[in-house]
């Protein structure tokens, strides 16, 4: 058999902390990696109760012995198995990513892991200095880097098609925080509210991050310094709901941010705009199949991800002819597909490409807590401008 081959075939295991029966994004990482059937899942600690990581993995036909009591037993009990699980899936609150992520990569077990990746920059940064270590390796999963579409419009912005970037305009409003719902039980809105759950900020982290990943990842653009205003809107909350960032990026390009969690009428915004000397982009995460691209002196045109021809590695990853949507999980998937094709490269000894690493990885999510943590930085002077 070829080394090719046996990197598409060979098979990878893998594990989760948290997803429990009442989660919600566990199930969205379990569904994304059957897409592909990219991975199996073998074991499990869903939960801080055991009856709920019982049921949980009882449902998904998990052997009861892999079943277990909390992440601490299960990193011991896994990284002593003669058939270990290839990779864990962090699907657990902020704070708890850094303890989990240390102890798996202790253990020798790669990592993939919720944004944000921890609630500060030296966390993320021995995270980082103990996967190089132990030759392991760490995806983020910032889902919409995973659309065929953000693929094509880095592509394009990479081969000058708009000239030099000026500015970019990008913000994410959303409106379920609109009221004190983490007052209420509401499960989700409970834990962002807590700083010791959260972490420093609530609609940085939660969103805003999800603003510097993108315009990174589809820009190349690096952040020089930035000036932040993080604002608590609704009264009794305890964390930012409406954030403004004013960004200077290495090379003279300006560019704006702003996500809201308070923004009545928005249900997931995410927006980018990219404007070059010869040409703009305007690209919406509700819409996730088209963008529009405008040249001077040109129609705009609108730019269609089953109709129209991407860039090869971009429609790698379309599914689906034109008509047909692709949405949210399949961009999950996108990144699932890509992190175990490189982990089964690596399992195989195949030669590893640059375009294998097409996930987002640790320096992506050490990229994003500095970001955080410099916007609570400036917020609490006065918006005054900070170094990155």
């Amino acid at each position: 058999m070829s080394i090719e081959l046996r990197a598409a075939t060979e098979s990878l295991t893998y594990g989760m902390v948290g997803g429990g029966q009442g989660a919600f994004i566990g199930e969205v990482h379990r569904k994304a990696i059957g897409f592909d059937s990219s991975a199996e899942l073998t074991c499990g600690c869903f939960s801080r109760d055991y009856k709920n990581t019982l049921a949980t993995g009882t449902s998904l036909g998990i052997a009861q012995d892999r079943l277990y009591k909390n992440y601490k037993e299960m990193a011991e009990v896994e990284g002593r198995r003669s058939d270990s699980i290839d990779f864990v899936v962090i699907v657990t609150p902020n704070a708890s990513h850094y303890p989990i992520a240390k102890l798996f990569l202790e253990r020798g077990i790669n990592v993939v892991c919720d944004k944000p990746f921890t609630v500060t920059t030296a966390q993320a940064e021995e995270l980082v200095e103990l996967a190089e270590r132990n030759n392991l390796t760490i995806c983020l999963t910032y889902t919409y880097t995973g659309y065929p579409i953000a693929k094509h419009v880095r592509d394009l912005v990479v081969a000058g098609e708009l000239g030099d970037i000026r500015f970019v305009n990008a913000e994410y409003p959303q409106e379920w925080l609109s009221t004190l719902l983490e007052e209420t039980d509401h499960k989700q809105a409970s834990w962002r509210g807590d700083p010791d759950i959260t972490g420093l900020t609530n609609s940085v982290g939660d969103i805003g991050s999800h603003i510097e990943n993108m315009v990174s990842f589809m820009t190349g653009l690096k952040i020089e310094r930035l000036s932040a205003r993080l604002d608590t809107l609704v009264a009794g909350r305890k964390l930012d709901d409406n954030v403004t960032v004013m960004v200077d990026y290495h090379g003279g390009a300006r560019g704006l941010y702003w996500c809201s969690q308070i923004a009545v009428g928005n249900d997931n915004g995410l927006r980018v705009r990219i404007f070059g000397s010869k040409g703009s982009i305007d690209w919406a995460q509700e819409n996730p199949n088209y963008f529009n691209l405008c040249y001077l002196d040109k129609p705009l045109q609108r730019i269609s991800r089953g109709r129209d021809a991407l860039s090869p590695l971009a429609q790698s990853f379309s599914r689906v002819p034109a008509g047909h949507p692709e949405g949210y999980f399949e961009a999950f998937a996108n990144i699932y597909k890509a992190f175990t094709s490189y982990l089964r490269k690596l399992k195989s000894g195949a030669a590893i490409e640059v375009e294998d690493k097409e996930f987002p990885t640790a320096a992506d999510g050490l990229a994003g807590v500095h970001f955080i943590e410099k916007c609570v930085e400036s917020s609490r002077s006065d918006s005054a401008w900070v170094k990155m």
